[in-house]
């Protein structure tokens, strides 16, 4: 990692500026790819799966012989964890139905809302240099709690044809029956126009790497929701005196090793980076995934700065995915924070907590996105409806400011909608 010493605000936004790659070649292949599935459906699938995945596979749908096999495979150890891990996921993700208000604005003008779930969603659950089954607890979870009609999971297969066992009972502890043999852009096309086998569906969700990202932001255009543009995994560290340098370098290390492109900061206001920086490299040879994470190490940064207000900053600046704070006082300083996905207190609050079983969601905004979104919640799945409901008393009240406003942007047909129900001149209404 790079040290960054006392950083003038100006130069913040390039020294904070995530690994970047060739958008345009990335956008030209995903496009050729999802239009092919769009037009030639499963087919495209099998072709696409044989070339990416090193397989082709027949028969693209899960059935119930391959879920049970899958499941008495899964060790007793690995189970129980899951067991754990989804009491906790649906502790935390509950939460009671808001009752329905009724505001009236107007004397008259009565408005609400109502919530609904989304009826059809697809879940991709990644699977390229290792099983990502906590992802479907993350994903599947809070669309069961959100009461969607159809849920739909895509996951790319192994070398012999099948879906990682622990991904396939993850998927039946959730409830989770339509599982699909088919991963990258080609997974996420195929949930957004459907094909013989893969049903359409209304939102994606699940995170993947710039491809899947690249190929949920085209579908978009084409009328299919996505959860949001999630990028490779990042987290930044803000410390002081009172961290235990260990703990803080494993954090690291743990996002490192997601992918090359996967970035990490450490923010503090005294030289306790230098001790953190010792910690990485004793255990950073460790690792099985050692040569992956020091690429991603290449395009991270130690940063001190002057206070930890200053590092606060540059961390809301930054806008990270994770957050550790092992300060003094981090709840404090988290109170201060307005930018970051999921938030760690303290030396004893591990990121991989919040991966796996503390009960938060791990689907989180990256890239600095997490300056405008949150990450992913039983509200994802749901979507709200507006209701009004106007009596004669009510548009004889609010007509006149409505008819004022639609006259004045030129807007004739709205300004008669109001005058023809007051049975003023410009409309016939009766009003009734």
């Amino acid at each position: 990692m790079k040290i960054v010493e006392y950083p003038e605000r100006e130069t913040w936004p390039t020294l904070l500026a995530r690994p970047g790659s060739d958008q345009r070649e990335i956008a030209a292949a995903v496009e050729e790819i999802v239009e092919t599935v769009r037009c030639e459906g499963d087919e495209a699938l099998r072709r696409y799966g044989e070339r990416f995945d090193g397989i082709r596979v027949d028969n693209l749908a899960v059935d119930e012989a391959e879920f049970e096999g899958a499941c008495s495979g899964v060790p007793h150890e690995l189970r129980s964890a899951l067991l754990i891990a989804k009491a906790n996921i649906e502790k935390f993700h509950t939460v009671e139905k808001l009752p329905e208000r009724r505001i009236e604005t107007t004397a008259g003008v009565v408005c609400w809302s109502r919530t609904v779930p989304i009826e059809r969603v697809g879940l991709y659950v990644p699977a390229g240099s290792a099983p990502l089954f906590s992802t479907v607890l993350m994903l599947a979870i809070p669309a069961r709690l959100a009461a969607c009609r159809e849920v739909v999971m895509c996951s790319p297969p192994r070398r012999d044809g099948t879906i990682d066992p622990a991904t396939l009972f993850a998927a039946r502890l959730c409830g989770v029956t339509k599982v699909f043999k088919t991963g990258g852009a080609q997974a996420i096309a195929a949930m957004a126009f459907g094909t013989a086998t893969v049903p359409r569906v209304d939102k994606i969700f699940g995170p993947g790497n710039r491809y899947v990202t690249e190929a949920k932001l085209q579908v978009m255009r084409s009328g299919t929701t996505i959860d949001m543009a999630a990028g490779p995994s990042e987290l930044a560290a803000l410390v002081d005196e009172t961290c235990v340098p260990s703990f803080v370098a494993a954090d690291l290390l743990s996002q490192a090793e997601h992918g090359a492109d996967s970035q990490v900061l450490l923010v503090s206001p005294s030289r306790e980076v230098d001790r953190v920086l010792a910690e990485i490299e004793k255990q950073l040879p460790l690792l099985p995934r050692a040569d992956t994470a020091r690429r991603a190490l290449e395009n991270s940064k130690a940063i001190v700065v002057r206070s930890i207000a200053e590092g606060i900053d540059i961390i809301n600046e930054y806008g990270p995915e994770h957050l550790i704070i092992a300060t003094r006082d981090p709840e404090a300083d988290a109170d201060m924070v307005v930018n970051a996905g999921s938030i760690f207190l303290g030396n004893f609050s591990c990121e991989s907590a919040g991966d796996y079983a503390s009960g938060t969601n791990h689907t989180l905004p990256t890239n600095g996105s997490a300056r405008g979104a949150s990450g992913l919640s039983v509200a994802s799945f749901t979507k709200t409806i507006t209701l009004q409901r106007l009596t004669r008393e009510g548009i004889e009240k609010l007509g006149p400011t409505i008819e004022t406003m639609a006259e004045a942007e030129g807007l004739e047909a709205h300004r008669r909608a109001v005058s023809i129900r007051r049975g003023l001149p410009g409309g016939k209404g009766d009003g009734i």
